[in-house]
């Protein structure tokens, strides 16, 4: 009887291996065809931000990039060095950190008196934060077409509530803020910030 059951129960688990395989190749295509629309919702996201960017610059208005979007560009972050760019987003709801780097309210416009902020997450739109180096240049293209020239001068690791990041800072300085470590896949209180300070000559005031 146990070896009846024996063979019984191997044909069993012979006759499931194949539909357990199947189904663990339609998995596996399933979560690729997902990671394949990420990707792809990603690119087509840029595309339609890097256009409402564009005609926010030829029109002088604010242009949503797409009709139910919270949000709409207002300036092109460039790190020349790195080759690396993102289009920043206003404010930093949850939708426009989605698509980019948000530019914090209650901070000025690039350029302006005080301290413009910018944050992103730290796997995505700002990963290259962590190649910046002192003395790089960022340039950032507001969208009124005007481009601010801003000369890196130092980096550092905070608490989220110890960033002490003043708006209203005598002078003209640039923020960019991210979660860290870059490697970490949970969050955590510390953000790694980039300061730099506007190049005097190349911005007009």
């Amino acid at each position: 009887m146990a070896v009846s059951q024996f063979v019984t129960g191997s044909a069993l688990r012979r006759s499931l291996l194949p539909a357990l395989g199947m189904m663990l190749v339609a998995m596996g295509l399933v979560l690729s065809g997902q990671g394949i629309w990420i990707h792809a919702k990603a690119f087509v996201a840029q595309i339609l931000l890097e256009r409402a960017f564009a005609e926010s610059i030829e029109t002088g208005a604010p242009v949503k990039p797409w009709n139910w979007a919270d949000t709409w560009p207002v300036a092109r972050i460039e790190v020349p060095r790195l080759e690396e760019s993102a289009i920043a987003l206003k404010g930093a709801s949850g939708q426009a950190l989605a698509f980019g780097p948000g530019h914090l309210d209650n901070t000025p416009m690039a350029g302006e008196r005080g301290t413009a902020v910018y944050a992103a997450h730290r796997d995505t739109h700002f990963a290259f934060l962590k190649n910046v180096e002192e003395n790089d240049q960022i340039l950032v293209t507001r969208s009124d077409g005007k481009t601010v020239s801003y000369r890196v001068s130092h980096m550092a690791v905070v608490r989220w509530d110890e960033a002490r990041i003043a708006p209203d800072r005598e002078g003209r300085h640039l923020v960019l803020a991210t979660c860290y470590p870059f490697d970490a896949i949970t969050p955590g209180p510390l953000r790694y910030l980039v300061y730099a300070d506007m190049e005097t000559g190349k911005s007009g005031d």
